[in-house]
């Protein structure tokens, strides 16, 4: 991969996020690199596109702020096959995995060829609305299905290859790809799954039933939801954050593996074990951190 075109996204213009895009878009410059920046990107610069116009005029998108500017990104880039690269200014940072004080050096490598290429697995969600229009998109995080407003439980059923699975009683459910699995999926009990595995979990949102727990699913069986007639509150549906559409009792939605991926770039020697140990903070001795100190 020769990465000569380079389009800059982001959707923060906090001072930090700014500094590392003038930063950046300088460095490439200087490196030969035709660098191309969105049009709503507060620094001036000669070439600029629309968001939606970027990932077919570039070799590579390199995002500046958090996993969901990557999550934003991949939504835009998943007809053409662009690969994403992500320099984290947000909070956690599993996908956007490159640190700002080593971005010089960390592109540098990437730019002589030493990266490491990774494919993620995307679900692709199909909604029949009963008014007969339909809504067609895909994630890299998850699906959600989650009540809109608050008082009363959601109702509904799930399906795998059309057979029946079960009834579910609570706030939703959350249809996650293991990029997903460190995600709202984690914070709701599900499991971490390493990315390598073509797979999705279904993870119930604060089930009223204990037992219903969390399952993982291969990725050839498909997924039917749809809410029991007797559901009394409203619903609506997210993908990968960004709110879809309402949710009705004849509504439909279907979720199936994507014949699409998402292509990541990470600096040469990616860990995707060291960057959980990273960012959950596993392996450390928290009773030294907390330890109060003792009086002189």
């Amino acid at each position: 991969m020769i990465f000569k075109t380079i389009g800059i996204m982001n959707r923060s213009d906090d001072d930090l996020t700014i500094e590392s895009i003038a930063l950046l878009n300088d460095y490439l410059i200087k490196m030969d690199r035709n660098v191309i920046l969105t049009k709503n990107n507060p620094l001036s610069a000669k070439n600029k596109l629309k968001e939606k116009e970027i990932a077919e005029a570039v070799d590579l998108i390199i995002t500046v702020g958090g996993d969901g500017t990557i999550l934003h990104a991949a939504n835009l880039a998943q007809n053409h096959d662009t690969p994403l690269l992500g320099i984290n200014r947000g909070q956690l940072g599993f996908l956007a995995d490159v640190k700002p004080n080593e971005m010089q050096s960390d592109i540098s490598q990437i730019l002589d060829g030493k990266f490491t290429k990774e494919t993620r697995m995307m679900l692709k969600i199909r909604i029949e609305k009963s008014d007969g229009n339909i809504y067609e998109d895909r994630a890299l995080n998850d699906i959600v299905l989650q009540r809109s407003e608050t008082g009363r439980m959601l109702n509904f059923t799930t399906s795998v290859n059309k057979q029946y699975v079960n009834n579910h009683s609570g706030d939703g459910i959350i249809i996650a790809t293991p990029t997903g699995s460190t995600a709202y999926s984690l914070s709701c009990g599900g499991a971490i799954i390493d990315p390598a595995i073509d797979c999705y979990v279904l993870v119930p949102i604060c089930p009223h039933t204990l037992s219903d727990r969390p399952i993982v699913m291969p990725d050839t069986k498909s997924i039917e939801i749809k809410l029991q007639q007797n559901n009394k509150n409203k619903a609506e549906i997210t993908i990968d954050g960004r709110s879809i559409c309402d949710f009705t009792e004849s509504d439909k939605l279907m979720i199936a593996k994507s014949n699409k991926k998402t292509i990541l770039i990470h600096p040469h020697g990616y860990d995707y074990y060291e960057t959980l140990r990273s960012k959950l903070h596993w392996g450390q001795d928290n009773r030294l951190k907390n330890k109060p100190q003792e009086k002189q």
